[in-house]
C-alpha cells in the first residue's frame, strides 16, 4: 500500500490493505491519514496517524489486535480504562445499597448487620477480602461468646453480598464461595405458653382493658365536675385500644408483627373468613392467606365496628399512622401475667406449636407461616409426637404379623 501516494478527494475515503484483511487507511478531504483494525462489522479500533505509524508497523498493531479477536477479547472494552475496585465499606453503602432499597424489605437492618459484623473489613478492597478473612473474624467471634447461630447468619449476609457482586461484573468469582457455616441444631427448642401461661395472659389483658376502663370513668367524673367536655366512654367498646385486638390476632394467626401493622382492610375478606399477607409486606416476599378461625373473625369484626377509617390500615396509632411498636405495654402485661422470656415473636411460635400439638401436618404449618421451605418449620415436628409414635408402631405391625404367619404355618403343619 503506497500511503504517500494517496491523494485526498472532496469526501472521506477508506483504503483497505491486500495483504492483511481487516487492516484500513482512512484519508479526510483535508488530507489526514489514519490507520484502523476493523475486526467485526462496525467495529474498529484506531491505531495512530499513517505519518507517525508506517504500513509496517500498522500491519503488526493490527495483527496484535487481531489475535486478541481471536481468543475471544473484546478490543474495545479491553482498551477501557477499569474502573477502581470499591471498598467493601464503600461497596455497601453504594450499589449494594441501592440494590438492598429495592429488592430487601429490612434492607436498613442487613446493611448495618453487615457493617456492625464485618466493621474491619469495610476499609478492605473487594478483591482483597478473602476466605481467610472470614474464617479469622469467625474464630473471634466464637471465642467472644457468638452463638454458632448469629456466625452463621451474617455469613450468609456477607456471601450474599459478594455473590452480588458477582452478578454484576465487579468481581470474577466469589472469594467467600467455599466459606461453609457451623453445623448447629436446626430444631431447636421454641418457646411456646403453656396453657397456665396463655390463661395468665388472657387475664392480664382483661384487667387491663378493666383497669383503661375505670381510668376513664374516673376522669370523666373530674372532668363533669368542673364542666369540661367528657371523653368518650370506654365502655361502650369491645376494646379500649390497639393491644388486646393486635395480641389475640398474633396468637391466632401467627402473622409476625410487622405484617399486622402493615395489615390493610382491603386485605381482609371478612366473607370469605380470609386475611391475606402480601408480598409486599411479607418478610419471604410471597403473598400467603391466612383462614381465620372464630376468635380471630370476632376480633376483626368488632375492631372494624369501633374503627373510625375502615378503608387503610387496620391498626394505626393516635395520629392515625403506622405503628413501628407496642413494647412498653407487651412488657407491663408480661410481668403481670408473671411471664417471662417470651418476646411477641414467640406469640407465632405459640400459633405454630398448638396447630402441630393439635395434629396439624408440618405442611400446612409452614403454608400459613409463609416459609419457604421445611427447615424452619421442622422445629415444630417434635411437638407432633403421635405421628412418630405411628411411624415406629410399623414395626409392631411387621413383628404381629410375621408372629401370625408363623402359627398359621404351625397349623398347617
Amino acid at each position: 500500500m503506497a500511503v504517500d501516494r494517496i491523494v485526498p478527494t472532496q469526501r472521506p475515503v477508506e483504503h483497505r490493505d491486500t495483504r492483511l484483511k481487516g487492516l484500513v487507511l482512512r484519508v479526510t478531504p483535508g488530507g489526514s491519514k489514519s490507520w484502523y483494525c476493523e475486526f467485526a462489522r462496525g467495529k474498529r479500533v484506531w491505531l495512530g496517524r499513517a505519518d507517525v505509524l508506517g504500513v509496517t508497523e500498522a500491519r503488526e498493531s493490527a495483527r496484535a489486535i487481531l489475535a486478541v479477536v481471536f481468543q475471544g477479547i473484546d478490543p474495545i472494552e479491553a482498551r477501557k480504562p477499569k474502573a477502581e475496585m470499591p471498598t467493601f465499606g464503600d461497596y455497601l453503602d453504594g450499589d449494594y445499597a441501592d440494590w438492598a432499597k429495592s429488592s430487601q424489605k429490612a434492607h436498613a437492618q442487613n446493611l448495618n448487620r453487615l457493617k456492625t459484623a464485618f466493621k474491619a473489613l469495610l476499609k478492605k478492597s473487594l478483591d482483597k477480602i478473602t476466605a481467610l478473612d472470614v474464617e479469622r473474624w469467625r474464630a473471634k467471634e466464637v471465642e467472644r461468646g457468638l452463638s454458632n447461630q448469629t456466625i452463621n447468619r451474617d455469613i450468609a449476609s456477607i456471601k450474599a453480598c459478594f455473590n452480588r457482586a458477582v452478578d454484576w461484573g465487579i468481581l470474577p468469582a466469589n472469594p467467600l464461595a467455599k466459606v461453609r457455616k457451623a453445623r448447629v441444631d436446626d430444631c431447636l427448642k421454641v418457646r411456646y405458653l403453656s396453657e397456665a401461661e396463655e390463661a395468665r395472659l388472657r387475664a392480664a389483658i382483661e384487667e387491663r382493658e378493666e383497669r383503661r376502663r375505670a381510668e376513664r370513668d374516673t376522669a370523666n367524673r373530674w372532668r363533669a365536675e368542673r364542666g369540661y367536655v367528657l371523653l368518650p366512654s370506654l365502655r361502650d367498646s369491645v376494646f379500649t385500644d390497639h393491644v388486646k385486638p393486635l395480641i389475640l390476632m398474633s396468637i391466632n394467626t401467627g402473622c409476625r408483627r410487622g405484617e399486622l401493622f402493615d395489615l390493610t382492610w382491603s386485605n381482609v375478606n371478612l366473607d370469605r373468613r380470609i386475611l391475606t399477607v402480601t408480598g409486599a409486606t411479607a418478610k419471604s416476599r410471597r403473598t400467603r392467606h391466612i383462614p381465620l378461625n372464630r376468635e380471630a373473625m370476632s376480633v376483626l369484626l368488632n375492631w372494624r365496628a369501633q374503627s373510625e377509617d375502615t378503608s387503610g390500615l387496620v391498626f394505626v396509632n393516635e395520629q392515625g399512622e403506622r405503628f413501628d411498636r407496642a413494647n412498653s405495654s407487651w412488657r407491663r402485661l408480661l410481668k403481670d401475667a408473671q411471664i417471662a422470656e417470651f418476646r411477641w415473636h414467640d406469640m407465632r411460635h405459640h400459633f405454630a406449636s398448638r396447630l402441630a400439638m393439635g395434629g396439624v401436618d408440618l405442611n400446612t404449618i409452614r403454608e400459613l407461616l409463609g416459609h419457604s421451605d421445611y427447615t424452619m418449620t421442622l422445629r415444630y415436628a417434635h411437638l407432633a409426637p403421635e405421628f412418630k409414635l405411628k411411624a415406629v408402631e410399623v414395626l409392631d405391625e411387621a413383628r404381629e404379623a410375621a408372629l401370625s404367619g408363623a402359627k398359621v404355618l404351625s397349623i398347617v403343619r
